[in-house]
């Protein structure tokens, strides 16, 4: 290769590591301004990034309390655990601690989805920076709570009476952490639905008729959710699947609010 051609590659490679410098992707893009798709992509993977180091430092700064964490968490179930293997006990913590820094790195995932979409909104729609993060997060919490106030203590009772005569229940202490996070995770996430609902509304995406008329399939789509993301019995699933049906209206409710008319509309009003 000539030097010529090599000066000619370095200036492109240079020049491309320019263009995907961390400060000109991970930045606030203009109405009219054009990105390609491997823009795009390189501005997901800052923002992962950044999603993981926040939950690999919340993780450093909850594993000096994972105990505490561990004997609020074990309430519901009001009965000795045990461990299975050596390590368990161990990796119990570990596990604890992942979890717990995932819920406390909610906002700063909020936020890098609203800042990663945020390009494609309406200028006067990307001032909701804020309320998405904070009513995000709320909604998340109080997912998670309902879970476990109401969810956890109904649910293991029933699980556990299940077995009868004969069997004695020893649960893995592994088994139930993982157990209690996966529900509380995807309460959580169900309770996030009024705030995505009344988003598409305000793009235009749906309507609330539109969401109005295809109740009966949404009905049946919540249970076949519940049946996915709880255990096999009837009694999580209508637990789950009821609420769903709930936060649905709400949001239809909500999204009346939201919605623009179009400016015909309301011009005859």
């Amino acid at each position: 290769m000539s030097e010529g051609n090599k000066e000619e590659q370095a200036g492109e490679e240079k020049s491309s590591g320019e263009i995907y410098a961390r400060k000109k992707v991970v930045r606030k893009v203009e109405p009219n301004e054009k990105l390609p798709f491997t823009m795009h992509l390189e501005e997901l993977r800052w923002r992962l990034i950044y999603c993981m180091v926040t939950v690999a430092v919340a993780f450093a700064a909850l594993y000096g309390v994972s105990d505490y964490i561990f004997q609020f968490i074990r309430k519901p179930l009001d009965m000795d655990l045990v461990f299975l293997a050596p390590a368990e006990a161990f990796f119990v913590y570990l596990k604890i601690a992942f979890y717990m820094a995932i819920v406390a790195s909610i906002p700063m995932i909020l936020y890098q989805a609203w800042e990663f979409i945020a390009p494609g909104l309406l200028e006067s729609e990307r001032r909701y920076t804020g309320a998405f993060v904070v009513l995000g997060t709320v909604f998340f919490i109080i997912g998670a709570s309902f879970c476990y106030f109401v969810v956890l203590p109904y649910g293991l009772k029933f699980l556990i009476g299940f077995g009868g005569e004969g069997l004695k229940p020893m649960i893995s202490v592994g088994n139930y952490i993982s157990f209690v996070f996966k529900i509380a995770l995807a309460f959580g996430v169900i309770f996030e639905m009024p705030i995505v609902i009344v988003f598409l509304a305000k793009m235009g995406l749906v309507t609330p008729e539109s969401l109005a008329k295809k109740r009966s399939y949404f009905i049946v789509g919540s249970f076949i959710v519940s049946a996915i993301l709880t255990p096999p019995d009837v009694f999580t699933q209508v637990i789950m699947a009821v609420p769903m049906l709930i936060l649905f209206e709400l949001s239809i409710i909500a999204s009346r609010f939201f919605i623009h008319k179009p400016e015909s509309a309301q011009e005859d009003e």
